[in-house]
């Protein structure tokens, strides 16, 4: 048996957040107050779930699902309003979006996405001057 990718999902709750992930049958879930401790309790989980195949991972073999509160709340350096002067949508929009409080169809969860990876690819090829 090849070592099976990891995606888990993870969700902001009313204290801390939450991931889980069905592989191979294997139901994995955790819980933790900061987003530093759902990681460690993550790569925890998922190496206690797969030590019986001798399979250990590192967290960057781990990909993560956000929901848009999560993502916001983790990433903070991201300004709503910019993205949503970038993306071309109502700001007052995003933020119910990144709140909760309305639920963004699939091609406006697409089209965030979209401009949140264009912003990474950008910050990537930065260069500062020596």
């Amino acid at each position: 048996m090849r070592k099976p990718k990891i995606k888990i999902s993870i969700t902001k709750e009313n204290k801390g957040y939450s991931a889980n992930v069905l592989v191979n049958g294997n139901f994995i879930a955790t819980e933790a107050e900061t987003f530093e401790e759902l990681k460690a309790t993550i790569l925890e989980a998922v190496n206690l779930s797969f030590e019986d195949k001798g399979f250990i991972y590192s967290i960057e073999e781990i990909q993560f699902e956000y929901d848009l509160e999560s993502f916001f709340d983790f990433y903070k350096v991201i300004n709503a309003k910019a993205l949503s002067d970038r993306i071309g949508m109502n700001q007052s929009l995003l933020a119910q979006y990144i709140k909760g409080s309305k639920k963004p169809s699939a091609n406006q969860t697409k089209r965030i996405l979209r401009g949140v990876q264009q912003i990474g690819r950008e910050l990537s090829e930065v260069r500062f001057l020596l």
